[in-house]
This record gives structure tokens, C-alpha cells and sequence, in this order.
């Protein structure tokens, strides 16, 4: 069995567990894993453009990351364009994994994804920056950031 095939089944895993209503979850050392087991899956950041150029983002191949807004800064709207969007940005038999900054908006993402058509939409668990600590502050509990994975500031 290849990574790639090892990474699916534990996603599809958790799907089960979780009675996701998309393919299914997995870490963020897992998606990175897939990623670079699979030159076909993309890593979609659903986060708004202001938390890009304000905190950051992930640090990958411009064919393995796309930037889909699920919601619109200021104001928190859906993007009405989503699918639209992720549709003329990654193919439909692709491994698609969301991220947000704290695993909320992501699964929203699989989930209307799927709906769309996507098999193999993930959620990234815990996010890019991941919960907050006992101070409020993100990037010191998990998130793709704390687990050391490869990112970029402002």
C-alpha cells in the first residue's frame, strides 16, 4: 500500500467516525504528507485575503495550493462564488484539502465541495493557526503553524 493510499484510508477514516458529510479529516502532518504523495492533491486556503496578508500562509508549490475565500472580509459573508471559484482553480478528481484557521470554515468547504461534486474533499484538522491557549493566542497549541510545517508570515 502506497502513502498516498495509507493517508486516504485514515481520512476516510475519521470520516466514519466523525459521520462527516465529506470525504474525511486529516492532520495537518498528514495532509502535508499527502501532498507531497500526491503531485495531483491541492491544499485550498479558505481563509479571507486580510488573513493571508496579515498572519500568513502555507509555503507550497503554486500547482499544489490554491486560495478560495469561503467568506469576504469585512463582513463575514459567504462567497457566492465559492464553487465556481474552486472549480476553475482545482479538478474535481483531485485530492482537495481545506484550510482555515481554526478547522471551522474548512469544513463548510469539504462539505459544499462534495455537494459539488469533489470525491476526495479533507478537512485540514485544527487549522492553520489552531485553537487558542490559555492567554488567547494562536500558533502555541496546534495548527499547521505549531506543527512545524512549512509557512510564511505577512
Amino acid at each position: 500500500m502506497t502513502t498516498r493510499d495509507t493517508l486516504l484510508q485514515a481520512a476516510q477514516a475519521r470520516q466514519q467516525q466523525g459521520q462527516f458529510a465529506y470525504y474525511g479529516a486529516l492532520s495537518p502532518q498528514e495532509a502535508y504528507a499527502l501532498l507531497q504523495a500526491d503531485p495531483k492533491a491541492v491544499l485550498v486556503d479558505v481563509r479571507t485575503q486580510a488573513e493571508l496578508d496579515w498572519v500568513g500562509g502555507v509555503a507550497l508549490p503554486d500547482e499544489q495550493f490554491a486560495h478560495v475565500e469561503w467568506s469576504t472580509y469585512p463582513g463575514g459573508t459567504q462567497n457566492p462564488n465559492f464553487v465556481a471559484e474552486l472549480k476553475a482553480r482545482v479538478p474535481q478528481d483531485a485530492p482537495v484539502l481545506f484550510l482555515c484557521r481554526s478547522a471551522a470554515r474548512s469544513k463548510h468547504a469539504a462539505r459544499v465541495a462534495t455537494e459539488a461534486g469533489y470525491t476526495l474533499a479533507m478537512d485540514v484538522l485544527e487549522g492553520f493557526e489552531g485553537a487558542r491557549d490559555d492567554d488567547h493566542h494562536r500558533k502555541t497549541v496546534e495548527g499547521w503553524c505549531f506543527r512545524g510545517l512549512p509557512w510564511h508570515g505577512a
